[in-house]
Formats: structure tokens, C-alpha cells, sequence
């Protein structure tokens, strides 16, 4: 076998490649793809180009870099233009949504109701039930809201 591998060093790297690819499919989250990637291509590069042992390490370790330092950069571009995501974040979601008030104030806190869900509210200004208010802010569980002026 390991005569195999000294006179076909291809076939260790196309194997190393295809061991971590599988390795990735089986859940490592990204980290072992470029790494296979960087064997492969090394190998696909010793088939053509027969090189010494340290020359495809050499290879090996600057291809395996190079596609780590390019997937981090088109990530890191990719991630700037997004705006943040509000998921799992309700109270952030109704940001801008306009609801009724539902109980009186006291100390500046009462409760709206959106859609089917009760909210706490705080209110600086003074408002009454019935009242029009939109959500401005969210602090914890508590909607931040400011009356809506009639139209």
C-alpha cells in the first residue's frame, strides 16, 4: 500500500479529499469542506505536475488557507449587507404597529392588545382606553409607545 501512495501520491491526496468532504456531510459545520477542497485540488495538481512530498504539503497548507481566508472574507461581505434579522425577537416585529389601548395607566404602564396577544405598555404621555398609540421601542417585554394624533 504505502508503495501505492509513493508512486501515486495523487491518489492520497483525492482520498484525503473525499475523507474530509464526508467528514463535512456528516455535520462539522463548515470547518473540514475547504480543507477536502485543498486536498483535492493538490491532488488533481500532483497528477499533472509531479512534485517532491514537501513541495504538495507546501501546497496543501497555502490552498488550504487561501480558501479559509477567502470564505471568511465573501462571509464577512456577505453579512454586512444584511439588515439584522428580527427573528425570534417578537416584540422588535411590531415595531411601527398601531394598536388600541386596553386598560387605563397607571404610573405611565397599561396594556395594548395586538392581534390576539395582550402587550405591557409604557406610555410618557398621558392616554385613555380606546386611545390609538404605535410601538416606537421595545425594552424586555415592555412596548415602548407614543398616541397617534388624530387624522
Amino acid at each position: 500500500m504505502w508503495q501505492t501512495l509513493v508512486i501515486h501520491p495523487h491518489w492520497f491526496w483525492l482520498s484525503l479529499g473525499g475523507v474530509l468532504l464526508v467528514a463535512e456531510m456528516l455535520g462539522a459545520g463548515g470547518y473540514l469542506l475547504w480543507s477536502g477542497m485543498a486536498a483535492m485540488l493538490t491532488g488533481l495538481l500532483v497528477w499533472i505536475i509531479p512534485l517532491g512530498w514537501e513541495a504538495q504539503a507546501l501546497i496543501f497548507a497555502l490552498l488550504t488557507l487561501l480558501a479559509a481566508a477567502g470564505w471568511w472574507y465573501w462571509l464577512s461581505r456577505r453579512s454586512a449587507e444584511r439588515p439584522a434579522r428580527r427573528l425570534n425577537r417578537r416584540g422588535e416585529q411590531l415595531i411601527g404597529t398601531r394598536a388600541t389601548v386596553a386598560s387605563p395607566l397607571q404610573n405611565g404602564y397599561g396594556r395594548i392588545t395586538i392581534g390576539d396577544s395582550s402587550w405591557r405598555m409604557h406610555c410618557a404621555q398621558p392616554v385613555q382606553p380606546g386611545e390609538e398609540v404605535e410601538v416606537v421601542a421595545v425594552e424586555g417585554i415592555t412596548l415602548e409607545v407614543r398616541p397617534v394624533p388624530p387624522r
